[in-house]
């Protein structure tokens, strides 16, 4: 055993040996998932599109980067990264962030009730490296754009209001963020190798025009409890806001977050793992780390892009490993749930469900040619659990 896998088990193993139990159902620093049949079962083959999906799903090319989107006059944008669903009517939109620098921007795909394409547009231009982002209670799109003393855009998924500039939510290099109606508040990852993990309360909830920077302050450790300390200088000149506050606690590259039913999670690309803050106890553990997989290989690995369903299973998009979406359920159990095969330089990116929960998106960010340019979105539909 590595010594950072030790250090890491003896860390973890110690809480979770005395305290055990679901991640979900609140108890206090119970063990990361580990390896076990998932509830759709095994991936077959791949299909004509590269997916190996479970029995009853089925996959779909929705956009191609550079090519016209069917039915459509739009071209589709370049390296798609993170995205969500918004209801409109009797059908949907999704949206999805280009990674991309410069002239980033974000587009989206509008949908019929019975899942075909009406239309397709850009709602962001002239921005920097969106990566992932987050939708608000609001309907509304948060892009966040990667790059040092990046910012939040604040845009509209139906194209019709100018996308907005949110500076109080901070600069620095965004990745995910996550709305959360209870607290009123939005959360935010940074992806940097000493990132951290923030929140953003507005003055008013549905404006974020104004607010508070805070940022997550705890230990070292692994599980414990945690406060926050509002950030002295969003703006992060002279000095980044990661560094501004004594205490904040480190993350390893924060990626992809999500907010449900008083627990957020949010991902951490550099030690591949997966965070679980609880918000009624204002405690935080793993829900997920490669390096603590007690039995077999870790399955999910090059953690990245979450989202979850409605019968609170996360899905976690690999940025590499294996080109695979896996499950954590709320059981504690990590699987497979789709595989790209022949994409081995691409990422998965942008995990989001349809409103009535029957149809996954996301992309593959480089394709089959690995380049920037080669970006693919799919829709998986099939019998999701609710």
């Amino acid at each position: 055993m590595e010594r950072r896998t030790f250090l890491r088990a003896t860390v973890v193993g110690g809480a979770s040996a005395a305290f055990g139990g679901s991640l979900w159902h609140g108890a206090a620093y119970a063990a990361p998932a580990q390896p076990g049949t998932g509830p759709y079962g095994a991936l077959g083959s791949p299909d004509a599109n590269g997916i190996r999906l479970p029995a009853g799903f089925s996959s779909r090319v929705i956009a191609r980067s550079g090519q016209t989107v069917s039915g459509t006059s739009y071209a589709w944008h370049s390296a798609p990264d993170g995205g969500a669903c918004y209801a409109d009517g009797a059908g949907w939109i999704y949206v999805s962030n280009s990674e991309i620098n410069p002239s980033g921007g974000a587009s989206a795909v509008k949908f019929s009730s019975t899942g075909a394409i009406t239309g397709a547009y850009r709602i962001l231009s002239g921005t920097r490296q969106n990566c992932a982002g987050g939708r608000t209670p609001w309907n509304t799109w948060l892009s966040c754009e990667e790059v040092d003393r990046g910012f939040v855009h604040e845009t509209d998924p139906w194209g019709v209001n100018a996308a907005v500039q949110r500076p109080a939510m901070g600069r620095f290099k965004h990745e995910a963020a996550a709305a959360d109606p209870v607290r009123k508040v939005i959360y935010l990852t940074e992806d940097e190798t000493n990132g951290r993990f923030y929140r953003f309360v507005p003055t008013t909830w549905g404006d974020l025009s104004s607010g508070t920077l805070q940022v997550l302050v705890a230990g070292t450790a692994t599980s414990g409890s945690y406060t926050w300390t509002t950030v002295p200088d969003p703006d992060g000149s002279p000095t980044t806001t990661r560094t501004q506050v004594s205490g904040s606690k480190s993350f390893n590259g924060g990626e992809g977050c999500h907010y449900a039913d008083d627990k957020v999670w949010f991902t951490t690309k550099g030690d591949n793992r997966v965070w679980q803050l609880n918000l009624t106890s204002d405690t935080y553990e793993l829900a997920y780390d490669d390096s603590l997989v007690t039995s077999g290989t870790a399955p999910l690995t090059g953690v990245d892009n979450v989202t979850g369903s409605s019968s609170g299973d996360l899905f976690v998009a690999e940025d590499g490993g294996t080109m695979e979406i896996c499950l954590i359920t709320p059981d504690d159990i990590v699987a497979p749930f789709l595989r790209i095969d022949g994409q081995s330089s691409s990422e998965i990116t942008g995990p989001a469900f349809s409103p009535d929960g029957t149809r996954l998106y996301f992309s593959s960010q480089r394709g089959t040619t690995g380049s920037s340019s080669g970006g693919i979105t799919y829709e998986v539909t099939g019998p999701f659990r609710a």
